[in-house]
């Protein structure tokens, strides 16, 4: 009885693999290797006549011309891309004035207005910060759920807030040994422009909060699920 080299699983369908099958009935001792060419020793230099009464009649010159130029640095030339960079499209369901549940952050959970998309892509809300604390901040719109609920924004004045607003000075790094001997670091205070600007923009939002009966207390409310409860089928 001769034993199958690879019983077969289902019909042309066999249990080894191409390579395990080649590997097992030996084909590979059948190859005829051919040997490969030796290469040609080239000579690094080559005689070469040159005329003159002082040059001695020849002169030895390398057979591969080096190279004219090189650069001062080894600098890394980044590839040219061919991507566009294109501005991120805003959600349908994020108009101005929508409000907002924040998903991720230090905010998470807490209701925000929207005001606007920002040159970064990102949307720009706020708590308004007397109501529940929370700021003016840039949000990623893949972190929150837009509800239906929605206030008028349009006497709102949110012209000087950009990416800018929001950019941090530098600050120097203390070493080891100053982050133990030395004094403790002050806290800083918040700047006066922006506490201004942001008592500027939630000025116009408090006044149509009032308007609405139990808005405040929504937007001060945090969301959260209860058991049994999945985002997915809610109507926000």
């Amino acid at each position: 009885m001769v034993q199958q080299r690879s019983r077969p699983i289902a019909r042309n369908v066999g249990r080894l693999t191409r390579t395990q099958l080649y590997t097992k009935r030996g084909l590979f001792k059948g190859q005829k290797k051919a040997a490969a060419p030796a290469k040609e020793a080239t000579e690094e230099f080559k005689t070469k006549k040159v005329g003159g009464a002082k040059n001695g009649g020849e002169r030895k010159v390398p057979t591969v011309k080096a190279r004219a130029f090189y650069p001062a640095e080894d600098v890394a030339i980044p590839k040219n891309s061919r991507k566009t960079q294109r501005p991120t499209k805003l959600r349908e369901s994020i108009t101005p004035g929508t409000v907002l549940i924040l998903l991720a952050g230090r905010f998470r959970g807490k209701r925000v207005v929207f005001l606007k998309q920002l040159d970064s892509g990102l949307l720009l809300v706020t708590g308004p910060f007397k109501v529940n604390g929370v700021p003016l901040r840039r949000v990623n719109q893949a972190y929150v759920i837009a509800t239906s609920t929605k206030i008028n924004v349009g006497a709102v004045d949110s012209s000087k807030v950009n990416d800018a607003f929001f950019a941090k000075a530098a600050v120097k790094n203390a070493s080891k040994e100053e982050a133990f001997f030395g004094d403790k670091a002050e806290k800083k205070e918040y700047p006066a422009e922006k506490a201004q600007e942001q008592k500027n923009v939630d000025k116009a939002i408090l006044a149509e909060i009032k308007k609405v009966d139990g808005l405040t207390k929504y937007l001060n409310a945090s969301f959260g699920l209860s058991r049994g409860e999945f985002p997915h089928e809610l109507k926000f």
